[in-house]
């Protein structure tokens, strides 16, 4: 009698050990922190010192290694010369920054340029001083992988068309009509960038929510 209740205790021991619910999985690793680089330059100058191209190189194999990514290329100046002046200055920095790195094989739909003149300085100075540290451009790359559909220029050219086409019902003009013959004939990248600006000129959402091809809001031809 003793024995079957202690078998009966033990028993339900077991069964109340099973009932519990199992430890909670342990919480998955935060992501790695975007990549990014700095490109320094001579002053009033837009052209890459060679440690700058060793930089962009290294730019670019990380991007390759990511498999794809979005590119923010931000141009700075330091303080000396007009406002005016150092904003063009800091584009025009960008804009070399991302050729450069076109010509190491990241694709320049993936890129975006910004100039931000003396803004965003890296070491805070009065107005007027040449400080080497903030003659930049900072490369940036996104820590979130382009969406697998739109990882092919293809697939987002044809959503931008259809979208297109279901907001043109009635007709469809001169310039995205063109814009969508270059998508179906391969030349995705003046399709696409036509084709959104036609989107953003008109409010019309993007294809893919929170993402833009090239990255960002279309403000000037590439």
């Amino acid at each position: 009698m003793l024995k079957s209740l202690f078998a009966v205790i033990a028993a339900a021991l077991l069964l109340g050990a099973c009932d519990e619910p199992p430890p909670p999985a342990a919480a998955p690793p935060p992501p790695p922190p975007a990549p990014s680089f700095m490109v320094f330059f001579d002053w009033d100058r837009s052209n890459l010192s060679a440690q700058a191209m060793t930089t962009i190189q290294q730019a670019a194999a990380a991007y390759k290694t990511r498999g794809a990514a979005r590119v923010t290329a931000t141009g700075h100046t330091d303080t000396s010369g007009s406002e005016t002046y150092n904003m063009a200055l800091s584009l025009r920095r960008a804009n070399t920054v991302k050729d450069a790195l076109v010509k190491a094989g990241v694709p320049a739909a993936s890129i975006t340029t910004v100039g931000r003149g003396e803004s965003g300085l890296l070491v805070k100075t009065a107005d007027g001083v040449r400080e080497p540290q903030n003659r930049r451009v900072e490369i940036v790359m996104d820590g979130a992988a382009i969406p697998a559909i739109f990882r092919d220029p293809a697939a987002y050219c044809k959503a931008l068309s259809d979208k297109w086409r279901q907001f043109r019902t009635s007709q469809v003009d001169t310039i995205t009509a063109a814009a969508m013959a270059q998508c179906e004939a391969g030349n995705y990248e003046p399709g696409i960038l036509t084709l959104e600006k036609a989107h953003i000129e008109n409010k019309l959402p993007l294809p893919a929510p929170g993402y833009r091809w090239p990255g960002q809001p279309y403000t000037a031809p590439y």
